[in-house]
């Protein structure tokens, strides 16, 4: 806490503390003010400008400073100036002193407050941020809450200063009214027990959750306008239908079979989706036997004379059929349907809000269902360049169909599909150009990341051109070449075959979006809110289909709040929470993160401190030769609160685990070096990186005195 806010606090201290040592609290009681009224009301007639303008400051005091006596002082005014002058002057006077508290808290106390309690705040955060002005307004409507605890409270939150102002001049204006009205009878009342009988009380709460309600009704009528064409039907055949049977169909499917609901699971191609058959599972395997090849090129390093490893690539490939084989009983018909789920294998589309048409070999039929979850995926972005369609391409859909190896592999892409096949087909034996059109590969990485990553490509023979827009495809003398703009001037790149890896793109047409007219986002996936709900509140969109994350553990996380949200609304319903995402590019070296990076926390103006400790003096990455990477994390300034940890180096994937659970569970850098982990192990680094941040934060001037003590006792 800086000295500003230490001098207000401690003058806010000295005022309240000054008011109850004086015991000021004896001129705020009502039989006080009785006994002065006929001398006030004088003063009032002698100097009625006076009189208003010192009662409105002293109003602002007691308000400003939270102290007991606003509710006396509003009777007064009530008194004194009459119903419409009373109102007035204590309605500007409460409103400016409820701001001066709000303002006071905000300065002293948010920073703290957000800086220690902010994940489990994030919540409370985003919704006063969007809707806070709503929720102010209903809490003013009802004097059951103490007006100067929504103060200070409103103080801690995001809330702007003028939509504090203004709320709470209207929405206390109610309350306002009915203490200066009975003040005007001041001479008849004994207590404030009488001011606020149970039937306005109750009629003050109802009328505070007057907004709540109308906005249950507003969504409601919403809802019945959006149905309005639709036939519902008058009973379900199902709980629910999952169109879809990639990661979070599986998991949404799964999910319902659990709690015991009916529900049908509809793919229209391969049960497992693209992470099985042509994704992670795939690229992984091959990735596997890639990686193998490159550590019998490195013999040397481990004191082998020689090493040789003679390979077939259709054999390889084979390999990769066998471990999505091997895989594919996870995901398979039978042991869905084992677990209580009805598989349907054909091809689905929403013919109604509550009608999914299904075509199989055996023909076409209407299913009937409470709710539906569209968990229809992603395929390759394939982008209009000339020429591409004529040599022909290859996808991360295609390219597992390939049995021999191209000699000149040209790969369009530099994020994690295009960078990971780069050096897989590298390590086989291609001639790889991978071609960016960003000035880097890997472009949402920290830029060392990215250098890091692009350096060790080069060094196993890989062109990594950046910078290089392709602008068409042709062919000459029988030959295929890329023309890329590079700095102005084409580039010709020749090649056997391409590699398209240039994004992906949700699965949103086909199946019956166009005719509901369910929007869709401009990165075109399927428009959600935060419960995951379309425009249709029982259909809701999970997966690649729904974004903002395209990766199999988020799709799966989506799921969870899909099917229980479709399955038990309105009863009880979640909020998809996006807080701590993990991911990772399985190229060597590995990358791997959660939460923010450097170069987003600078673009979000996010206040952050790096550690960072290199993996190269790591005793256990030294012995597996593979002293190399580093592990870096973001922490907010003076705390051991991780904000974003980025990890480069063998098996950063596994080793991210360790920070996505403590970023998950408030877990600080404190807590993580005081754990114990085992020797040698590369997960020693984690530790390492506390240790780093510790000592920069090690408390000097008290090791100084540590210091003389240690000298004292020495004699």
């Amino acid at each position: 806490m800086n000295s500003r806010k230490l001098l207000l606090l401690l003058a806010l201290a000295l005022l309240v503390g000054a008011f109850f040592a004086f015991d000021l609290g004896r001129f705020f009681n009502l039989d006080y003010f009785k006994s002065q009224q006929a001398a006030i009301e004088a003063w009032r007639a002698a100097r009625p400008g006076l009189t208003a303008g010192l009662f409105f400051a002293v109003y602002v005091a007691v308000t400003g400073l939270s102290l007991p006596g606003a509710a006396i002082l509003t009777l007064v005014g009530g008194a004194i100036f009459g119903l419409l002058w009373g109102t007035v002057i204590v309605s500007f006077a409460s409103t400016m002193g409820a701001t001066l508290a709000f303002l006071a808290a905000r300065f002293v106390l948010r920073d703290w407050v957000q800086g220690r309690f902010g994940d489990r705040l994030k919540a409370i955060n985003a919704g006063m941020e969007r809707e806070g002005g709503f929720y102010l307004f209903t809490l003013r409507l009802i004097p059951i809450f103490p007006f100067f605890v929504i103060n200070l409270a409103m103080g801690l939150t995001p809330i702007r200063t003028w939509t504090f102002y203004w709320v709470s001049q209207v929405g206390m204006l109610a309350g306002t009214v009915v203490y200066v009205n009975a003040g005007t009878q001041l001479a008849r009342i004994d207590s404030l027990k009488g001011i606020l009988s149970p039937g306005l009380l109750a009629s003050f709460a109802l009328l505070g959750i007057f907004p709540l309600i109308a906005r249950k009704i507003v969504a409601a009528v919403k809802a019945r306008r959006v149905y309005a064409k639709w036939p519902k039907p008058k009973r379900f055949d199902r709980n629910l239908v999952v169109i879809g049977a990639g990661s979070a169909g599986l998991v949404t499917a799964y999910i319902a079979a659990v709690v015991k609901a009916k529900v049908t699971l509809i793919e229209k191609h391969r049960m497992g989706g693209d992470c099985l058959n042509t994704g992670c599972v795939p690229s992984k395997a091959l990735i596997r036997s890639a990686k193998l090849l490159s550590h019998v090129r490195r013999a040397s390093e481990f004191g082998i004379r020689q090493a040789e490893a003679g390979f077939d690539f259709a054999e390889v490939m084979e390999r990769v059929q066998r471990v999505i084989r091997e895989v594919a009983p996870h995901d398979s018909v039978e042991r869905y349907t084992g677990l209580g789920v009805e598989v349907i294998e054909g091809t689905a589309k929403i013919t109604s809000p509550w009608t999914v048409e299904v075509t199989t070999a055996e023909g076409t039929r209407t299913l009937t269902t409470r709710a539906i979850v569209i968990a229809a995926g992603a395929r390759p972005f394939v982008p209009p360049i000339p020429g591409l369609e004529e040599v022909g391409y290859l996808t991360s859909d295609t390219v597992w169909n390939l049995r021999e190896l191209p000699n000149r592999l040209v790969v369009l892409g530099g994020g994690p599909i295009g960078s990971e096949l780069t050096q897989t087909f590298a390590r086989l034996g291609s001639q790889v150009s991978q071609v960016e059109m960003a000035p880097r590969i890997l472009i949402r990485e920290d830029p060392e990341v990215s250098a890091l990553v692009m350096e060790q490509f080069r060094r196993e023979g890989i062109r990594v051109l950046v910078n290089h827009k392709a602008k068409q495809f042709v062919v000459e003398d029988g030959e295929k070449v890329l023309i890329a703009e590079h700095e102005g001037q084409d580039a010709r790149i020749p090649f056997d075959a391409v590699l398209v890896a240039v994004g992906r793109v949700a699965n949103t047409a086909g199946y019956g979006l166009e005719e509901l007219g369910i929007p869709l986002t401009r990165a075109r996936t399927v428009e959600t809110n935060a419960y995951l709900q379309t425009l249709y509140p029982n259909i809701y969109a999970a997966g690649d289909v729904a974004g903002p994350f395209q990766f199999t553990h988020t799709a799966a996380h989506q799921a969870w709040y899909a099917s229980v949200n479709a399955l038990f609304r309105p009863f009880r319903t979640f909020k998809a929470d996006y807080s701590v995402i993990p991911w990772s590019t399985f190229v060597d070296p590995e990358v791997a993160r959660v939460g923010l990076n450097e170069q987003e926390a600078k673009e979000k103006g996010i206040p952050h401190e790096v550690t960072v400790y290199g993996i190269d003096d790591l005793d256990r990455a030294i012995a597996d030769g593979e002293a190399h990477g580093f592990v870096k994390v973001l922490t907010a300034p003076g705390k051991d609160k991780i904000l974003g940890v980025t990890i480069v180096g063998e098996h950063a994937g596994d080793l991210l685990a360790e920070y996505v659970l403590a970023m998950r569970h408030g877990i600080g850098l404190n807590q993580i070096l005081s754990t114990i982990h085992i020797y040698p192990t590369l997960a020693e680094a984690n530790k390492y990186a506390a240790g780093v941040w510790k000592k920069a934060h090690a408390p000097q001037k008290l090791l100084a005195w540590v210091e003389r003590f240690h000298a004292w006792r020495r004699g």
